[in-house]
C-alpha cells in the first residue's frame, strides 16, 4: 500500500497521474489497464478540483493504491463538496457532435474504464472515491 497527498489544484494532476502509473507499474499491470487507471485518476481528481473544489480550494486530495494479488485498488479521499457519481446523466453519445453539452463524459469514462466503483460521503472524514482494476489472468 501506498498513500500520497497533494494539493487539489490542476497543477497537481501530473504529480497525481505519475503516482498511479508507478502503482500500476510496480503491481505488474499489463500497460494498457495501466493507462486506463491513469486516466480513470486524472479525469477523478480533475472533477474534484473543478466540482468539488470549485477551481482550486486550497484543499487536499489523497490518494492510495492497493496492490492485491488480482487488483490494484486507488482510493482517492477529498473533503470538497460531495458527488455522486450514479447521478451523473448518462450522455447521448448518439448525438451530433455539434448538439452534445461540452463536458459530462468524465463519469462516464471513468466507469468504462475500471471494473469497480465505490463512492462514500464520510461527513467530515471526507468523500472515497474507491476504483478498482483487476488483473488480467496470466500476467
Amino acid at each position: 500500500m501506498r498513500t500520497a497527498i497533494f494539493p487539489a489544484k490542476y497543477e497537481s494532476l501530473d504529480a497525481m497521474r505519475e503516482f498511479v502509473c508507478q502503482a500500476a507499474q510496480d503491481s505488474h499491470m499489463n500497460d494498457s489497464d495501466s493507462y486506463k487507471v491513469q486516466l480513470a485518476v486524472d479525469e477523478a481528481c480533475s472533477n474534484i478540483v473543478e466540482h468539488a473544489c470549485e477551481g482550486e480550494c486550497g484543499e487536499e486530495i489523497e490518494i492510495t493504491c492497493i496492490d492485491a494479488e488480482d487488483r490494484l485498488t486507488v482510493m482517492i479521499r477529498d473533503h470538497g463538496q460531495p458527488f455522486d457519481p450514479d447521478s451523473a446523466p448518462v450522455p447521448d453519445l448518439d448525438a451530433d457532435l455539434e448538439e452534445r453539452p461540452i463536458g459530462g463524459l468524465g463519469v462516464f469514462l471513468i466507469k468504462r474504464l475500471m471494473d469497480e466503483i465505490r463512492y462514500e460521503v464520510l461527513g467530515e472524514a471526507g468523500n472515497v472515491l474507491t476504483l478498482v482494476k483487476y488483473r488480467v489472468r496470466g500476467e
